[in-house]
């Protein structure tokens, strides 16, 4: 196979590719942040606290997160076509990469509001502020660069799941290294694939990894609570 040959092969895919991790992250996100933030909520000592509530949300998400990628993506292969009228196709493959991805996102998001300070929190509420005030003004931005850090490892798993579903008829470069270089044994395509793969990755991990220290740095000096922040007397002449 040429250089042409694989080329006019690989920009439809990896098209494909970019497609299916980018809605499947904008649907992640849009429900996983929510329910991340729900679990720290409804935890014992959280502001909606509810131990019932999160016990079954901790139980759900678990459960989901135990499947493995290439089983959820058989077990929805109905519901894909339900919902979007084929279960082949970048479009089919978004709905099962959201589903293995939501889980996998609020275990993060969980993990990285619980480390906002709990003294701010507890000034907040003393203050007067509503759960949504909560939410909205003190952890998500405290939790900011955490939080990016961990959209990008969640669009790297997405982009490893796009591969996997692939083999299944789900379409981008996964579906072209498992035709081309498993069923065709055309060694050097699929290393290429492997390598543009590789390269796709390390973009967005140096990308993320500028957004987490733009934002840590501009956090140093304070954000929408820095109020609430103890701060040095510089007056002071000891």
């Amino acid at each position: 196979m040429t250089w042409d040959q694989m080329q006019e092969l690989m920009w439809p895919a990896t098209w494909e590719t970019l497609q299916m991790v980018g809605v499947s992250t904008v649907c992640t996100v849009l429900l996983g942040l929510p329910l991340g933030v729900l679990l720290v909520l409804t935890a014992k000592g959280g502001a909606l606290q509810n131990q019932p509530v999160n016990k079954v949300l901790g139980a759900v998400v678990n459960l989901a997160r135990s499947l493995p990628f290439i089983i959820l993506m058989i077990a929805l292969f109905s519901f894909t076509r339900w919902l979007v009228g084929s279960s082949l196709g970048w479009q089919a493959a978004t709905v099962p990469l959201t589903v293995g991805a939501i889980p996998f996102f609020a275990r993060l998001v969980e993990t990285n509001v619980r480390e906002v300070d709990r003294g701010l929190v507890e000034a907040v509420q003393a203050m007067g502020g509503n759960t949504w005030t909560l939410v909205r003004k003190t952890l998500v931005p405290e939790a900011l660069p955490g939080l990016v850090a961990s959209v990008t490892t969640t669009v790297i798993a997405l982009i490893g799941y796009s591969a996997m579903a692939g083999t299944v008829g789900g379409g981008g470069l996964g579906d072209l290294a498992y035709r081309y270089g498993y069923l065709r044994f055309e060694t050097a395509f699929m290393w290429v694939i492997v390598a543009e793969i590789a390269i796709i990755v390390t973009v967005i991990q140096l990308a993320g990894d500028y957004a987490v220290r733009r934002l840590a740095n501009r956090g140093r000096g304070g954000g929408r609570t820095r109020l609430l922040r103890p701060r040095a007397d510089t007056d002071l002449v000891v």
